[in-house]
């Protein structure tokens, strides 16, 4: 069937809206009609970096309704509201164990561009598109592995539900799946766009009793007080790793590292406490740590997190019944665009005028 995608041909360009063919859906696929998709930085790296072949549909936090359905899927059918989330196989050690995010054919399955028996469903003047996520969410529809995708509650606006699938349950996840961090502790989260704002508001669901939000953005230090962070640091006015330690008495038990850089990697890292632990979740280049006295003199941890280290098919309705609750009102991350304005939402993005935008594709 032909449907409108945003499609990239090459490294570092404009997104175009174009028609494309979309094949329709094998064994225990599904076909969703994409009401709506989250933009995230992977994205941009994708498009950027090159992490992806070429041509591809990008998109990976999409929503939707599903469609049609293929032979021997028997958990969702037509009419179902879905998140769709990261590919997995479903069949490895790491995935029968509940850790999917580490599926050992995650990198394949997510940036290999074709699904996981190797063909593709996109395709445009007789060209095979790659897929992004198992999913190429970018799109007025999509195909994806029914295993891929979650049934959510159907109360709940589904157009806002899309980044539940990648970079909110990341965020909160990471504190909630992985770091579980104590009632009474203390978190130091580093960077306060749609993943740290997201783990702010789950270490305010725990209880921890200093959450510190770090970033170079005022406006974004306000909100992340509004949603639960305890104390803000803007790192451009103050020396960060002394100001923990101030506030904590010696150092965060633990910390959430979301923006990559170097520096504020070392930072999160020299303002642990002894036998702290910080989770990595931010694409970090190469970088120097003096490991023995930025790390193992003092007992500290230092791990990645990917995807945080969550089961989307139990931690995403999660997530949604705290929002019900009022809990995790990640609404206020938001902000909506029309599909033909993909460009201009990634552009606000990067401008960190939007935290979290969310592209509007069907109704």
């Amino acid at each position: 069937m032909d449907i409108k995608a945003a499609v990239t041909h090459n490294q570092d360009t404009a997104f175009e809206l174009e028609t494309v063919q979309l094949a329709m859906p094998e064994i225990d696929e599904i076909r969703v009609k994409v009401i709506a998709t989250g933009v995230c930085h992977t994205d941009v790296v994708a498009r950027d970096m090159g992490i992806a072949p070429f041509p591809i549909v990008l998109g990976h936090e999409g929503s939707g309704i599903v469609d049609a359905v293929g032979a021997g899927v028997t958990d969702l059918q037509v009419g179902d509201p879905v998140v769709l989330s990261f590919a997995h196989c479903g069949n490895c050690g790491h995935c029968l164990t509940g850790h999917p995010t580490v599926c050992d054919t995650f990198n394949e399955l997510n940036f290999g561009g074709a699904m996981d028996d190797g063909t593709h469903r996109l395709a445009q003047d007789g060209e095979t598109l790659a897929t992004f996520f198992g999913q190429s969410s970018f799109a007025t529809y999509a195909i994806a592995k029914s295993r891929n995708a979650v049934k959510v509650d159907s109360e709940v606006d589904l157009a806002l539900l899309g980044p539940l699938g990648c970079g909110i349950q990341t965020g909160a996840g990471t504190v909630l799946n992985r770091l579980k961090p104590e009632f009474g502790s203390s978190i130091v989260i580093y960077g306060a766009g749609a993943v740290g704002l997201s783990a702010v508001m789950a270490a305010k669901i725990v209880g921890c009793q200093h959450i510190i939000a770090v970033d170079m953005h005022d406006s974004r230090l306000e909100l992340a007080k509004e949603l639960g962070a305890t104390h803000t640091l803007n790192g451009e006015n103050v020396d960060v790793v002394t100001e923990v330690k101030k506030i904590t008495d010696g150092g965060s038990h633990y910390a959430v590292e979301t923006t990559g850089v170097p520096t504020v990697v070392k930072q999160s890292l020299n303002a642990l406490r002894s036998l702290g632990t910080v989770a990595i979740v931010g694409i970090t280049p190469e970088m120097n740590i003096d490991v023995h006295n930025d790390l193992m003199a003092e007992g500290k941890s230092m791990i990645g997190v990917i995807e945080g280290d969550s089961i989307p098919r139990v931690f995403i309705p999660q997530l949604i019944a705290y929002f019900k609750a009022g809990q995790f009102p990640f609404d206020k991350l938001v902000k909506f665009y029309d599909f033909e304005n993909i460009n201009q939402a990634f552009e606000d993005s990067a401008n960190g005028i939007t935290i979290k935008p969310i592209l509007r594709v069907g109704s």
